[in-house]
């Protein structure tokens, strides 16, 4: 009876151990491929270059808005394709500076071209990064145009190593994170939403 009883708790010990070493194997493993992809943290959570747009987006506790917009547009296959894309990404405070009701009003069903238009309007084609800009916004004299998947051109201008961007209607957003890379493109957090005209 006490071989018996000294078995079952053996045996949970090692059941035990075993999850113990597996929780920090896998947290383990997480620790080295961040390290080993150079990530960015952004939202509390590690951005991977190996992982696409919207498989890192939707991990940043600071886009939650975001992801439910490009959700409602109907946009989770396109930022999921190979792209690439450099994606200028407003964070949850961004959304909010908007007048009230305006993300409520966005999400209705009926107004999905109105969303679509404002979430394309933050993508750009091709991979550019922050060099990428503040070059070619020194070349032409401090400020340079991108023509935006929606169509229209966002202007982003350089003071030293600080970009901002501008919309066509004359609001202004900060790039806060930088250069955050996927596999399919670049993010960098804004911190407005860009309205096209």
């Amino acid at each position: 009876m006490k071989f018996a009883r000294f078995t079952a708790l053996s045996t949970a010990a090692a059941a035990a151990l075993a999850i113990g070493f597996s929780t920090t194997s896998f947290a383990q493993m997480a620790g080295m491929q961040a390290r080993a992809e150079k990530t960015v943290q952004v939202g509390g959570a590690p951005m991977y270059p190996s992982k696409n747009i919207v498989q890192n987006a939707v991990n940043s506790r600071d886009h939650t808005t975001l992801v439910a917009a490009v959700k409602a547009a109907g946009l989770v296959d396109t930022l999921q394709s190979a792209g690439p894309f450099t994606v200028f990404a407003p964070t949850n405070r961004a959304f909010d500076k908007l007048p009230k009701g305006t993300v409520q009003t966005l999400l209705k069903p009926e107004n999905k071209k109105m969303l679509t238009n404002v979430l394309t309007y933050h993508v750009v084609a091709g991979r550019l990064s922050a060099n990428d800009l503040i070059q070619a916004a020194k070349r032409d004299g401090g400020q340079t145009r991108l023509k935006t998947v929606e169509g229209e051109e966002l202007t982003v201008a350089a003071n030293g190593n600080a970009l901002s961007v501008w919309d066509s209607k004359g609001g202004r957003s900060n790039i806060t994170i930088r250069n955050v890379f996927q596999s399919n493109g670049v993010i960098h957090v804004v911190d407005s939403v860009l309205l096209p005209g």
